[in-house]
């Protein structure tokens, strides 16, 4: 018995019918086509696949999409302005090297904004805090904390 949900991601609306048991991950990456958050471990150890439902971070993999109805969710991709212009937080990633493989850096990037939300000039100790529940593979974190760093200085 499928339900009807609408939700808006990265600001437009959409309205699908969905089965209940369809995690938020696959919503976003099969239904949508929304494809830069990524499906890491499916056990919320990872974060790679961590979004923002209603200015909260999230891993979507722990969340179904009929949770996610009437909400407002923002992805990687909706980081970035219209004209393409990185979020400076993206832009400091880019900038610090803390992208390595690539595959975490969609959850990290959004967690990092999360962090730079609740205090906009952390510690490098509350930045790695706040990294806490999101692993990079390629151990390329205190390029990732360099980052978030650059990112507080710029004002984010």
């Amino acid at each position: 018995m499928n339900r009807t949900i609408n939700v808006s991601v990265n600001g437009k609306r959409h309205t699908h019918e969905v089965e209940p048991r369809l995690l938020l991950i696959h919503y976003l990456r099969e239904v949508i086509g929304l494809t830069g958050t990524h499906m890491g471990c499916e056990t919320s150890l990872c974060g790679a696949c961590t979004v923002e439902v209603d200015g909260k971070a999230v891993k979507s993999c722990t969340m179904f999409a009929v949770q996610a109805d009437g909400t407002e969710v923002l992805t990687v991709e909706g980081l970035a302005a219209p004209d393409g212009k990185l979020h400076p937080i993206q832009e400091a990633f880019w900038n610090e090297h803390a992208l390595q493989c690539g595959f975490c850096t969609p959850g990290m990037i959004m967690v990092s904004k999360q962090i730079l939300e609740r205090n906009p000039d952390p510690t490098d100790a509350e930045i790695r805090e706040g990294l806490d529940g999101n692993l990079c593979r390629c151990t390329g974190y205190q390029h990732i904390v360099n980052a978030v760093r650059t990112a507080a200085k710029a004002g984010v």
